[in-house]
């Protein structure tokens, strides 16, 4: 994709500045290395590395070795680069930063997928993203098993607390979002408590974002949601978000549709790769 070309030359110009002085030392010499997994987890990012390279060198030779979404293990080679020892050297650390820390979100999306695993409901992820790595980023979680909310703005109606309050009410949000909105549009409410998820059903939303609620509640609140949802003959996608990780489990089994968490984008560290240079034959 050509935005993917334009982020990649940034990303290397605020590496390279002016150019790497160590490269008269490598002027006309060609190399090979390899990239080795130091921890376990999930592989993302590989796609970006033989453009990101390509950059640098045309002529940059590029294997991949583990398919982007698999796991890896210590000591496990992901890829092999043979090229001009000066590009080589320059992208290194932009192309290990990059799969660093998209390996990192996949691999805790995964661990995280893993714990709803057989309840029937999705993880999705949030707009809490870095700015400029958003599709990145939500590219990540999506190998770690996830599924992506929002993209933006412009992707679904989501009407909030400042929302309603400044609109005069759940019924005049949603009704002046539909009357402007592209009729593809979805529009979702966020409820903080019993009679607001109600009203947004009454309201017509397609979906209903269950803040902070307990599992015990969500238990005795989803039947009674998906029965007024029958009644104004039309389906409703129930989320709940504001959750902690350690409780995904419980609210796995609460009925819901969604649980959307910020927590593989903000909170996870960094999986440990490293590029290891040969000796040229």
């Amino acid at each position: 994709m050509p935005c993917v070309d334009t982020w990649l030359r940034a990303w290397l110009e605020e590496d390279l500045g002016r150019g790497d002085l160590t490269a008269p030392a490598l002027l006309g010499r060609h190399g090979r290395a390899h990239w080795l997994a130091k921890q376990a987890g999930i592989f993302c990012g590989g796609p970006l590395v033989a453009p990101l390279f390509r950059l640098l060198d045309p002529e940059m030779e590029l294997e991949l070795l583990v398919a982007e979404g698999q796991p890896v293990i210590p000591g496990q080679q992901l890829l092999r680069l043979q090229g001009q020892a000066a590009a080589l050297v320059a992208g290194e650390r932009t192309a290990l930063n990059l799969a660093m820390h998209l390996s990192g979100i996949a691999t805790a999306t995964a661990a995280l997928v893993q714990e709803l695993e057989g309840c029937g409901v999705r993880l999705v992820d949030t707009r809490k993203t870095t700015p400029g790595l958003r599709l990145l980023e939500k590219y990540a979680v999506r190998c770690g098993g996830g599924g992506n909310h929002r993209l933006g703005l412009d992707d679904a109606a989501m009407l909030k607390e400042n929302h309603i309050a400044w609109a005069g009410g759940i019924a005049a949000a949603v009704a002046a979002v539909r009357a402007s909105a592209p009729w593809p549009a979805q529009v979702i409410v966020e409820a903080e408590t019993t009679t607001e998820a109600e009203a947004a059903i009454a309201a017509g939303a397609d979906g209903v974002l269950l803040d902070e609620f307990k599992p015990q509640q969500l238990i005795e609140l989803v039947p009674r949601l998906r029965a007024l949802a029958l009644q104004r003959g039309r389906p409703v996608v129930l989320e709940a978000s504001g959750i902690q990780p350690e409780q995904l489990r419980a609210y796995g089994s609460t009925g819901i549709d969604l649980i959307s968490t910020s927590a593989p984008i903000t909170r996870s560290p960094w999986l440990d790769l490293s590029m290891r240079f040969e000796a040229s034959p």
